[in-house]
């Protein structure tokens, strides 16, 4: 298959037929890898749209028939950001390698592309066209058999449940401070938030929020779903503590309120992502019992 005999359509927003396109070519391309190769927020750009630096474009032989698809989204301060999924059979013949390079010209000079699971033909790609590493996030799981402790929290600190329509605007606030230097998390939305609760995986009673004197100051948002075999997988969606709040033993309380919760509702097994370089995390999870599982990179042209 020549690259350059593919068709290429590239659009803010997808129709039905090209979403159950990209969705089989995602499901083909996880059941091979082990890993899937877009992210929750592509998911949600795929359903609603995106914003308006927002791009899919779609490669294949025929509509229906798609070889390949890239996902570029592009943020306020000018960069952009990309995922690239080939097909499983159209692999081995230089179409990952054609359209890697296309997507980073249309990105510019502050273009990024994420290769989720660090696997061996995303490395090929990234050599072969001369990218760094630029940043690494790991998934961490936290095995069955762990025993978890009671959380102890600080003084004045209380905990509750999320409530729809009164904790939007504080929790999206108290998330920006907790992931100010963050290049996704810290730039979520009250949209951003609600296009994620009308997911069916939300569920307000695993959504802690950690008050002081009627202020909040931290939250561990949780997710839970099904695997492909069946089984309940937990995940820790998001912990963040308000900067005036750290160091207290806070995050460590509201993580083992949420992985607790996750254990009675039956997750046989509970992962979360963490940024490489963030050593105190790192630690906090390590001494919980969590252990590296995968490794997800973002590649970028060598300047």
């Amino acid at each position: 298959m020549n690259p350059d005999d593919l068709r290429l359509e590239v659009a803010t927003t997808v129709d039905e037929a090209a979403l159950a396109a990209v969705s089989t070519l995602v499901a083909d391309a996880t059941r091979t890898d082990g890993v899937a190769p877009i992210d929750d927020q592509v998911r949600l750009d795929l359903q609603y749209g995106g914003g308006s630096g927002t791009e899919h474009w779609l490669t294949g032989e025929r509509p229906d028939r798609l070889v390949a698809y890239a996902h570029l989204a592009e943020s306020d301060d000018g960069s952009a950001t990309a995922h690239v999924v080939v097909a499983p059979d159209a692999r081995g013949q230089g179409i990952g390698r054609e359209i890697v390079g296309r997507v980073l010209d249309r990105c510019g000079s502050g273009g990024r592309l994420w290769a989720h699971g660090d696997l061996p033909a995303a490395r090929r790609v990234a050599e072969r066209l001369r990218l760094a590493r630029v940043r690494e996030l790991l998934e961490m799981r936290l095995p069955g058999g762990v025993a978890l402790g009671e959380p102890t929290y600080p003084e004045g600190v209380s905990v509750r449940t999320f409530e729809t329509g009164r904790d939007e605007d504080s929790w999206v606030a108290v998330n920006a401070a907790a992931f100010a230097s963050h290049p996704e998390q810290g730039r979520m939305t009250v949209a951003d938030l609600r296009q994620r609760m009308g997911q069916d995986w939300f569920d307000p009673a695993g959504f802690f929020l950690a008050e002081r004197a009627g202020e909040l100051v931290g939250f561990h948002w949780t997710k839970l779903e099904h695997a492909d075999d069946g089984r309940l997988v937990g995940e820790v969606y998001v912990l963040g503590v308000a900067p005036g709040a750290q160091g207290g033993g806070l995050g460590r309380a509201l993580t083992l309120t949420g992985l607790r919760h996750l254990r009675e509702r039956g997750a046989a097994e509970i992962a979360l992502f963490v940024e490489s370089d963030n050593q105190a995390a790192l630690s906090t999870y390590r001494r919980i019992g969590f252990i590296v599982s995968r490794t997800d990179v973002v590649y970028a042209r060598q300047r």
